[in-house]
């Protein structure tokens, strides 16, 4: 079983693959239209909580990522907290629960 350190590990070095991945496709690309697509994809394909990790590790450094990330940052939507993040995915805590008014 992998310690919550090494999965936290493994999980980031996941998104800055992924996230490189992607801006590696545009780079073919005129600047802009790499910068729209790498932003468009990750608004359109990573759930919030991943675009919180993502924004996470660039507010702590840019240097393991592509450039064309980076640049596409400023266009991909930053979810505000874990539970907006959990929230739009439909997920709610225990403690959500029982708070919760039954729907009819």
């Amino acid at each position: 079983m992998l310690h919550d350190e090494e999965h936290i590990t493994s999980t980031r070095e996941k998104l800055v693959r992924m996230a490189n991945q992607i801006a590696t496709f545009f780079d073919s690309k005129p600047r802009e239209e790499g910068i729209a697509g790498v932003a468009e994809h990750i608004n359109k394909f990573w759930e919030p909580r991943m675009r919180r990790q993502l924004f996470e590790m660039l507010d702590g450094g840019t240097e393991h990522f592509n450039e064309l990330v980076v640049a596409a940052s400023a266009r991909i939507k930053r979810p505000r907290t874990d539970a907006q993040a959990d929230a739009t995915i439909g997920y709610t805590t225990a403690a959500d629960a029982e708070g919760a008014v039954p729907q009819k």
